[in-house]
């Protein structure tokens, strides 16, 4: 894959970036596990793992995050998909700052074999409640697609191809805690490209069980502008998850 290297070294700058300024630093996070399963006409299983790493220290925070999706319809794959993304922050101020991300996308049963971005820009916390957060974040930086070969009716056989293209990308972070168990996230991304541009945004509602143990209800929406031929320009995940939190 043509994305991998500059991929590789992004994500790999990005996790080790931040360290560097705060050895003393622990990292926190949290797993997890969602799966669906559905009988009767037809039998579809659906199963979702998700990381999240963060490290903190003094102006200096690294993200780390990696998701994985699969699912089947009557025994026939029609779901295998990951992602992974670094970004690392450094606070100017209690409300402005700067970050480097880095992602990476492989999905099976998109128009695309894979998708990247690497890009720097700056971040504005619109609100810093108790109870409520909220963040906006714009970078410029290079995004790459590689395009999954199409037939076209005829048949017209496009071939696959890489671009790479200047790119934007723009993200909303919202966070609300309706009191010490039950809290809501609606993060949305929207990255800009000459090839398609992709709108996402992730609502979940996470409940305490109990000590690290929590409860997660999410959907998921992805959206391509401009997808290639024969494929579909939205795709919706709706799961019920189980959240380990650690290093807390």
């Amino acid at each position: 894959m043509k994305t991998t290297p500059l991929i590789g070294a992004g994500l790999i700058a990005v996790a080790l970036a931040g360290p560097a300024f705060a050895q003393d630093a622990t990292w926190t996070g949290e797993g997890s596990f969602g799966a669906g399963v559905t009988t009767g006409n037809t039998d579809t299983s659906d199963f979702g793992l998700g990381l999240k790493l963060g490290r903190q220290a003094g102006p200096w925070t690294v993200s780390l995050e990696a998701v994985a999706e699969y699912a089947e319809t009557d025994g026939a794959e029609t779901k295998n998909r990951m992602f992974f993304a670094g970004q690392v922050d450094r606070d100017f101020t209690d409300r402005i700052y700067g970050f480097g991300r880095a992602s990476y996308e492989q999905d099976e049963f998109s128009g695309f074999e894979n998708r990247a971005f690497v890009g720097v820009g700056v971040g504005y916390r619109i609100l810093l409640g108790e109870q409520t957060t909220w963040a906006v974040e714009a970078a410029p930086g290079v995004k790459l697609d590689e395009v999954r070969e199409t037939v076209l009716p005829g048949p017209v056989i496009t071939p696959a191809y890489s671009d790479t293209s200047f790119s934007v990308i723009g993200a909303s972070r919202l966070a609300h805690d309706f009191n010490d168990n039950v809290k809501l996230t609606n993060d949305t991304t929207v990255t800009y490209a000459e090839t398609s541009t992709q709108i996402e945004n992730r609502l979940a509602v996470t409940a305490a069980l109990g000590a690290a143990l929590s409860a997660r209800f999410s959907v998921d929406v992805r959206h391509d502008t401009d997808p290639p031929f024969g494929f579909e320009d939205t795709d919706t995940a709706t799961r019920v998850s189980l959240v380990y939190a650690f290093g807390e």
